[in-house]
């Protein structure tokens, strides 16, 4: 029986191969560069046609978040568009914790990774179909370490400043998803709900805050090893140079609402993170983040907020933090929303867990409850 061949030399490959063994491999994550985080991965496998694939990633133990391997089904595709799932088994006593995948390829090829990956390719189209858009504007606001771009793009006339961004870490690519099919929404011209929007609100969009960490495979981090949202405090051009420039081009423009998207490894569930522990909160303040949670909650299945993240104290909130440096740098209404690795509880797909397209319809759920947010406030 012929081995079989594991590639991860590519945008956002990310694999160590230990050892092969006909259709048997023994696998392991390499670390964001400068910095003890793995958890991502994504590679090919060839040569499997018709025979059942058995990896193992092993060494979990020392992932970044171990409570993200059990329940999780690996992400699988044979033609690079649609993203499926296969059956994935976690044993935390097998070589230091294993996630076993399990899957027989139609085709020769088959890649495998930890979420559907987002492609810095992807990323270039995405961004210029947006800016050739009916007004929008494009600004490159500034470079990454690795010398790549930071794309911006400014649309709608209304007065509520309102910022989308999304990706500070890299290896949560449904967070590009999301920002795909909230600028497919905004651009729309036949869309009555975006277009409602754009004339109450201009908006500051960054699709992927962390370009060098997308292209070079890293779970969380910058290409310094920088894990750039525990840099708003104070950001340098030094080692965050992607969050000075997003920070400096909020103080230009202001901000009355934000959302970072990102996803969560270990919770099965999508849900949003505010800012509850920020000096000086006030009760009004908070109203804000609150009632447009709620908003969501009633308009979609997908979200809910039983599951999430354990509230700050008083005073306590973590201000390198991007929703809180935000809410208290401009008393805006700033949050962080959260999709799964896994699938959602809450609904379930066991075919593709939680996805791309999911991801996508969640961006339009969270902008009509946007509008409806505004409207209630007058």
């Amino acid at each position: 029986m012929t081995d079989i061949n594991i590639d991860a030399a590519f945008d956002s490959g990310n694999i160590e191969v230990l050892s092969v063994d006909g259709a048997t491999a023994k696998l392991a994550l390499r670390k964001d560069n400068a910095s003890e985080f793995r958890q991502w991965y994504h590679f090919r496998v060839s040569g499997a046609e018709g025979r059942e694939v058995e990896l193992k990633i092993t060494g979990l133990n020392d992932s970044a978040y171990v409570k993200g391997w059990p329940n999780y089904n690996s992400c699988v595709s044979e033609d690079r568009a649609y993203w499926a799932r296969a059956a994935s088994e976690f044993d935390d006593s097998a070589d230091g914790g294993t996630l076993t995948i399990r899957y027989t390829p139609v085709g020769d090829i088959a890649w495998f990774a930890y979420f559907a990956p987002y492609s810095m390719e992807r990323h270039h189209d995405l961004v210029a179909e947006a800016a050739a858009s009916e007004g929008v504007t494009y600004e490159r606001i500034g470079e990454t370490l690795d010398g790549q771009p930071l794309d911006y793009l400014r649309l709608g006339e209304g007065s509520k400043q309102v910022w989308l961004y999304g990706r500070q870490h890299p290896g949560e690519s449904m967070a590009e998803w999301w920002m795909e099919g909230a600028l497919e929404a905004l651009t729309d011209p036949a869309d009555s709900m975006a277009r409602a929007l754009r004339q109450r609100c201009t908006f500051h969009i960054v699709p992927n805050c962390n370009p060098d960490g997308s292209r070079r495979g890293h779970l969380r981090t910058n290409a310094c090893g920088a894990n750039l949202n525990r840099e708003w405090n104070e950001p340098t051009a030094e080692r965050s140079p992607e969050v000075l420039a997003i920070r400096n081009k909020m103080d230009e423009t202001g901000v009355d609402f934000a959302m970072d998207v990102h996803g969560d490894e270990a919770i099965a569930a999508v849900f949003l993170a505010g800012y509850e522990g920020i000096p000086d909160l006030t009760d009004e303040h908070l109203e804000g983040f609150t009632r447009y949670r709620s908003i969501l909650e009633r308009r979609t299945p997908d979200f809910q907020s039983a599951k999430g993240y354990a509230v700050s104290k008083p005073g306590e909130a973590n201000l390198s933090m991007s929703t809180t440096q935000v809410a208290h740098r401009f008393k805006a209404t700033s949050m962080t929303l959260e999709m799964p690795f896994k699938d959602n509880d809450d609904l379930p797909d066991p075919d593709q867990g939680w996805s791309p397209e999911r991801s996508k319809m969640l961006a339009r759920d969270c902008l009509a409850a946007l509008l409806e947010w505004l409207e209630e406030r007058g």
